[in-house]
């Protein structure tokens, strides 16, 4: 069993930065592949993107390539999400979750354990 508690949501101006932080605990953080999804109104829940359990491989949706970074450290049982260059569009509620795989996936279901999410606004 992980428990996962997100921080770091605002209200930011559309170019502006955040970083989101996952806080994990309860087993061994370094077991898991960590992910960070997003839900806006009225929309499903999508995945932003992954981290693998050494942090050595990273994976995003193509709508943040090149704006967002994902990171951990494993000894701080901490994964991160900077996200640069915000658009209205990426105003959401933010879940880390995590995967008790080896593997990265970007589906929803695969996933065990979800943080309660945090919201980031982003005025234009």
């Amino acid at each position: 069993q992980v428990q996962l508690v997100e921080s770091g949501g605002g209200v930011v101006q559309a170019g502006g930065s955040l970083r989101l932080s996952c806080a994990a605990s309860g087993r061994t953080f370094g077991s898991y592949v960590m992910g960070w999804f997003r839900q806006a109104p009225g929309k499903e829940r999508e995945y932003v993107a992954a981290i693998s359990r050494s942090g050595g491989n990273t994976y995003y949706v193509d709508s943040v390539k090149g704006r967002f970074t994902i990171s951990r450290d494993n000894a701080k049982n901490t994964v991160y999400l900077q996200m640069n260059s915000l658009k209205a569009e990426d105003t959401a509620s933010y879940y880390c979750a995590a995967r008790d795989r080896t593997l990265y996936t970007l589906a929803r279901s695969g996933y065990d354990y979800w943080g309660q999410g945090t919201q980031v606004t982003v005025s234009s």
